[in-house]
């Protein structure tokens, strides 16, 4: 449970299942309320590596995330302080110069992949979601994503795909779900799976 009157809603899932989504959509109910934070702000910073090598890295294991500063971060919300999150280049698999200023408001909305699959993040979490959504729908919308937002081609996202996505989903992102609070499958109106979230938030 989170240490403070601050809640942290925790939403998972695997690459492409709605995570995102989900979040807007409970902090657009939450208001002023709410804050978003998530842990694809804390990739490791690989500017020590050439283009190539960063290229071939496993961006879906836990390792390739910074969950130490992450954890930390989260735990300053929860205690009712502001943090300055890092900014990641998708682009370039580093990180920019620049910060991000994460506010500690009533709720914190965090969302990842990996998120309760980590002890020392699930266990700030005052209510955990994961999105339960099958594959071929997942890699659709990631490659959709990738394309549009992080200079990616399509080949190169379905080969990333067949070679870390999908085995560490398998290994890491699905047991996972045996966490969750709450677990959403694919044909659920996220609008209502988002007020649900926020009644149980204001119960809790």
């Amino acid at each position: 449970m989170a240490s403070s009157d601050v809640q942290i809603c925790a939403i998972a899932g695997g690459s492409g299942a709605g995570k995102t989504t989900l979040a807007i959509k409970l902090l657009d109910l939450l208001g002023d309320r709410g804050s978003h934070h998530t842990i694809d702000w804390y990739y490791r910073d690989l500017t020590h590596l050439s283009p190539g090598e960063r290229a071939v890295v496993n961006f879906d294991h836990p390792d390739s995330l910074e969950v130490d500063l992450f954890a930390e971060h989260l735990a300053l919300l929860a205690a009712g302080h502001d943090v300055d999150a890092p900014v990641y280049d998708f682009a370039t698999h580093t990180r920019t110069t620049e910060t991000q200023r994460v506010e500690a408001r009533d709720c914190i909305v965090t969302e990842g992949i990996h998120l309760l699959g980590l002890p020392a993040v699930r266990e700030q979490c005052s209510l955990t979601a994961f999105i339960d959504v099958d594959a071929k729908l997942r890699l659709a919308r990631r490659m959709r994503r990738d394309v549009a937002e992080r200079g990616r081609t399509e080949e190169s996202v379905r080969d990333q795909w067949l070679s870390t996505v999908a085995p560490m989903h398998d290994q890491f992102v699905q047991p996972s779900c045996a966490y969750a609070d709450r677990v959403v499958q694919v044909n659920e109106d996220l609008d209502v799976v988002a007020e649900e979230l926020l009644k149980r938030l204001l119960n809790s």
